[in-house]
């Protein structure tokens, strides 16, 4: 999706032409019939609310669009007008014509909330179609572009930050849509490779022989049943001080994970295609900051695996070393996104001292069974970052809910074999999860760990996303880091 900016004397002749209403005040200079027949459809500016009329204009039959924000005096306005925004992409997708013209005229928005209507357009615009080879013309999309008469003064310079950070949560969703034959630990490091190149990030990729000496034996171990070869892909950006010690952001990459010798049931297997979405947030996140010049230091960890079962596989009851030398018994070769993330987390802190780890992972379904797709769950070392983290997500809609952590839930893990085990009882399965990795991180580090399973797939269309990838956490990580790192 196209954004332009256009005054009166270079707007379009345009055949759709939206305008966002407050509440209780209709747009100024609308036709009489357009003004009574949204009166006569209960259309009143409410936020949600939208109506839609056809006129006579210059001899050309037009479409009128009406997209209601609220009260201006509404706490969540800015909400309400990216998701205004996005009711309009989503209406107006497939309507056969190119381009909308968006007049904000006379609404009394700031920049910011003007770059949110247009955040909004394009995150709900983006449709993956690249497999799809039979749509009929009245389902192909074929809205490319909107242009923006009206805006405030400084609403494009907002916009080209919204705009880099648009393109971060497409590129997650792109990565989380693609199937598993097309995405590998090999293909998804290409990916990044080519999207950020430019950028100026700094991109460093461990090949399965440099992990083996760094002694990663429990990502190698979920690996080793798998064709596809292994990666850890590291994304750093340096738009900080120079002496100021970075945030590392840390992914699951799993992607596809067949549950590997525990075997996973075959309904719904397909899903696992995404069992990557916390790389993919991360990757996503990474391409955000760096397009928009991000003044902080961030590194970008992705641990990359596909989990499969052949005769090589790991076995329940295998024993395993990590990288920081701590042993792990494998009791269930599905909880193997923790296996992968322990030696991740490791090497981010002995390779780069960060100041503070956040961990984004599709990592239980019992923080589904929890949370169902409302909320990420949170396990947090350190009230600061977690309060943080909780603000960001406030902010953006990428939500996030916060769990316990203690001693009684570590012991759950204690193994009779090993340092531990990799999975805990029935119950309190999220939790015993990040008791997990809390045992890999070092010197009572700041540390944060985000378990999104219910977040980066839907199964039907949200305010800001289509069925399919949501892109959830790239905004959340965005704002973190605009809010905390960036003076």
């Amino acid at each position: 999706m196209q954004i332009r900016f256009v005054d009166d004397s270079s707007a379009p002749a345009a055949r759709i032409i939206a305008h966002l209403v407050n509440q209780d005040a209709m747009p100024a200079g609308l036709e009489p019939v357009l003004v009574e027949a949204a009166k006569m459809s209960r259309f009143a500016g409410k936020a949600g609310q939208m109506f839609e009329g056809f006129v006579e204009r210059g001899g050309k039959v037009v479409r009128v669009a009406l997209a209601g924000i609220g009260a201006p005096s509404a706490e969540d306005r800015r909400s309400a007008i990216e998701k205004a925004g996005a009711a309009l992409a989503a209406k107006y997708q497939s309507a056969g014509e190119d381009e909308l013209l968006l007049d904000l005229s006379g609404l009394g928005l700031s920049a910011d909330e003007a770059a949110a209507a247009l955040l909004g357009a394009r995150l709900r615009a983006w449709r993956h179609d690249v497999y799809r080879t039979k749509l009929t013309d009245d389902k192909k999309p074929s809205l490319t572009s909107i242009a923006v008469k009206g805006a405030p003064g400084g609403t494009q310079a907002k916009w080209e930050v919204e705009a880099a950070v648009a393109e971060g949560v497409e590129f997650t969703k792109q990565l989380i849509t693609e199937p598993a034959n097309q995405l590998y630990p090999e293909s998804f490091v290409a990916r990044c490779e080519a999207a950020m190149e430019g950028t100026g990030l700094s991109l460093r990729v461990l090949h399965p022989d440099e992990m083996r000496r760094l002694g990663m034996g429990a990502l190698l171990g979920v690996a080793q049943g798998s064709a596809r070869e292994p990666r850890l892909l590291v994304m750093e950006w340096q738009g900080g001080k120079k002496d100021e010690r970075p945030l590392a952001l840390v992914g699951k990459g799993v992607t596809f994970d067949t549950g590997g010798i525990s075997l996973k049931p075959p309904a719904g297997m397909e899903d696992m295609k995404w069992d990557m979405g916390g790389a993919g947030v991360v990757a996503g996140t990474m391409l955000a900051l760096a397009k928009r010049g991000a003044k902080a230091n961030v590194v970008g960890f992705c641990g990359l695996v596909e989990n499969m079962p052949d005769g090589n596989a790991q076995r329940p009851g295998d024993v395993v070393t990590s990288m920081s030398g701590q042993t792990i018994e494998v009791i269930n070769t599905d909880a193997e996104g923790r296996l992968v993330l322990c030696d991740v987390l490791t090497y981010a802190q002995r390779e780069f001292n960060p100041a503070a780890i956040i961990d984004l992972a599709t990592l239980t379904g019992a923080m589904i069974v929890a949370l169902a797709h409302e909320y990420g769950g949170m396990f947090s070392n350190d009230e600061e970052l977690a309060a943080k983290i909780d603000k960001a997500g406030k902010a953006t809609g990428d939500m996030v809910w916060r769990f316990p952590l203690g001693k009684a839930y570590d012991k759950m893990i204690d193994s009779q074999i090993a340092d531990m085990k990799n999975m805990g009882a029935r119950f309190g399965g999220s939790i015993t999860a990040a008791q997990f990795l809390q045992r890999f991180i070092e010197d009572k580090r700041p540390w944060a760990h985000l378990d999104i399973a219910g977040m980066v797939w839907a199964d039907k269309p949200g305010a800001t996303w289509d069925k399919g990838a949501t892109g959830y956490g790239v905004r959340l990580m965005d704002a973190f880091v605009r809010e905390n790192l960036e003076g």
